[in-house]
């Protein structure tokens, strides 16, 4: 009994063909006598007929003994459904097969969760879930997921090939290179106390397939990381990797835009608008409080530094005069936010090392707040005009200096976008993608702690050319040659113009980033003595496949979009994993453990 169909296949030109279908039971409805059974393939489903009057009794009686999710062979003569009875919600809806054939091929046992009702399944606990992960992959909104990521792989490689790239698969063991996130370290079995490690990215040898000569190379590279994780991190990703030889940022900007434009059509049907807007990270966290922001909606930052110059209010009046600023966002209808929501609030200003979080109610005509009474008849004409001050608004200020005054009112402000949404005053359409480069970052930042600078991106990122002279005099003002491609507030891919030459290479990574001498030759050594033998100008960018299948599908969560992921506890809970290993294994690795026990 060879299927004939698939279970999306059947249409009204199939009637009065004897088809074969195989699959799952999707669902299976007792009605007047007769038996009605969905059954379901990776394509969708067919309704199935059992006919008593048609059928010999020991068919009808294993059709009658069907559960959820047993596998079956039916064979029957396709024909129109009843009048009345189409089901427009499926393909296949027009038709059904009057069975006259029944091969159970497998049985399945009580299923611990439905997969036949999205509403139902979607209320299941999440960890059930993944422990059944076999079972939540046959969910229709699962598959669907499953093969959007696989168009979207196809058509970047496709895109890619056609603009004469190179696929060339990098090595997933690699050295002990500790910059950025924690590794996942592999220990060697037989070089005794020798670790590789697992690659953060293929970011060392991509640049190296530069100075190979390859010019244009990608991949979607797995990478690791040994991080703690949220609902966008898994410890195993996907990254769209690449690297491009004799180009500038221009022709990045340009590819890019080009493959998502290539991705979002072939996912979505939908035509992106190009060239993306470009934005500084200055103006960014200036009107926005976050070098990723989300433009689908208002509530930028103002700032209200020269305003306030005179004010008699000594908070700010102090800031000021310390160098610092006073910015304001207007969460509109935001008023009756609850003490719960602004102690909220509250706490995130002081997880930036504010003391609290000034805010006005506009409520009754009037404004509320203690620190209203320190502020002229000027200063409010002020901030009613730059914030458009209305009855319903709740006005917060941050006055602290400058990057962190913008990073406080940036998270309050997704915080209230947030809140908006929930009580129906905010709404983002699903189809609305705004796509963004944000560009010149600084090249380095500074870590108070250690007293040292660090690289804002990764140590192989190129200065702006005319800043190199300041990397040793003012390292501060250097901006980078890298760049963020953003879509409604998710940093999808980030990228570089690398540093080709070995002397510039060198000075960052001693005088700039103060590694030692010896330290750089161990961990980096090989890539300045590749360097020596003419390495071309080159930059590149990875962008988060994962992250991007989410989008395309509608979800938060990249858990959705990966076949078998990681909980947030980074555990594997179908395959009970990680585990415990043989004594002999350690041995052979020459690992000795000192985990303490539990109680």
């Amino acid at each position: 009994m060879k299927r004939t169909h698939h279970c999306n296949e059947l249409r009204p030109a199939h009637v009065g063909q004897t088809v074969t279908l195989a699959g799952w039971v999707h669902s299976r409805r007792d009605l007047g006598g007769l038996i009605f059974i969905d059954i379901r393939d990776r394509e969708g489903r067919t309704q199935t007929v059992f006919d008593p009057s048609a059928l010999p009794a020991d068919l009808f009686a294993r059709a009658a003994g069907l559960r959820s999710e047993c596998v079956i062979n039916v064979t029957g003569v396709v024909r129109n459904r009843p009048g009345g009875t189409q089901n427009t919600k499926i393909a296949t809806g027009e038709v059904e097969v009057g069975v006259t054939g029944l091969e159970v091929l497998n049985m399945a046992e009580v299923l611990p969760f439905p997969v036949d009702d999205p509403e139902t399944a979607a209320k299941v606990n999440e960890e059930l879930r993944l422990q059944y992960r076999y079972l939540d992959l046959r969910r229709p909104e699962m598959a669907r997921n499953l093969r959007l990521r696989s168009k979207v792989a196809t058509a970047t490689r496709v895109f890619m090939d056609e603009q004469g790239f190179l696929e060339v698969e990098t090595p997933t063991l690699f050295k002990s290179t500790p910059e950025g996130a924690r590794e996942c370290l592999v220990p060697s079995r037989v070089h005794p106390g020798q670790f590789y490690a697992l690659p953060q990215s293929p970011q060392q040898f991509k640049q190296i397939l530069m100075v190979a000569g390859v010019e244009r190379y990608f991949q979607l590279a797995r990478c690791y990381r040994d991080e703690d994780l949220r609902a966008d991190r898994q410890p195993e990703f996907t990254q769209v990797d690449i690297e491009m030889s004799f180009i500038d940022r221009e022709d990045i900007y340009a590819l890019i835009e080009g493959l998502l434009k290539r991705v979002w059509k072939t996912a979505l049907n939908m035509d992106l608008p190009t060239p993306f807007i470009r934005m500084s990270f200055h103006e960014a966290l200036n009107r926005f409080g976050i070098d990723k922001p989300d433009t689908r909606f208002g509530m930028e930052l103002v700032d209200f530094t020269e305003e306030f110059r005179a004010t008699t209010f000594k908070v700010f009046s102090g800031v000021i005069a310390a160098g610092g600023v006073i910015k304001a966002i207007n969460a509109k209808g935001l008023a009756g936010a609850t003490q719960g929501q602004i102690e909220t609030m509250t706490e995130y200003a002081k997880g930036f090392g504010a003391k609290g979080l000034a805010y006005i109610k506009v409520e009754s005509g009037e404004w509320k707040s203690p620190i209203v009474k320190f502020f002229t008849a000027e200063e409010k004409a002020a901030l009613t005009a730059k914030l458009a001050i209305q009855e319903g608004d709740l006005i917060l200020f941050a006055a602290d200096q400058w990057l962190t005054a913008c990073e406080i009112l940036g998270k309050i402000r997704l915080y209230c976008a947030e809140v908006l949404k929930g009580q129906g005053k905010l709404t983002l359409p699903v189809d609305q993608f705004n796509f963004l480069w944000v560009v010149d970052f600084p090249l380095l930042s500074f870590d108070k702690e250690q007293n040292r600078w660090y690289s804002s991106h990764h140590p192989f990122t190129a200065p702006v050319a005319e800043d190199v002279p300041l990397l040793t005099t003012d390292p501060k003002k250097v901006r980078g040659q890298h760049y963020d491609v953003v879509v409604n507030g998710v940093e999808l891919g980030g990228g570089s113009i690398r540093i080709h030459q070995p002397d510039v290479q060198r000075t960052i990574f001693e005088q700039v980033l103060q590694i030692p001498g010896d330290m750089v030759k161990a961990r980096f050594g090989y890539m300045l003595e590749a360097f020596r033998y003419g390495a071309p100008p080159h930059g590149g960018i990875a962008l988060g496949f994962d992250r991007m299948i989410a989008i395309l599908c509608g979800t938060p969560s990249i858990r959705d979009v990966i076949a078998f992921p990681k909980t947030a506890k980074g555990t594997d809970l179908m395959t009970d994993s990680p585990a415990p290993v043989e004594p002999k294994q350690l041995r052979d690795l020459h690992l000795d453990l000192k985990v303490a026990k539990k109680d």
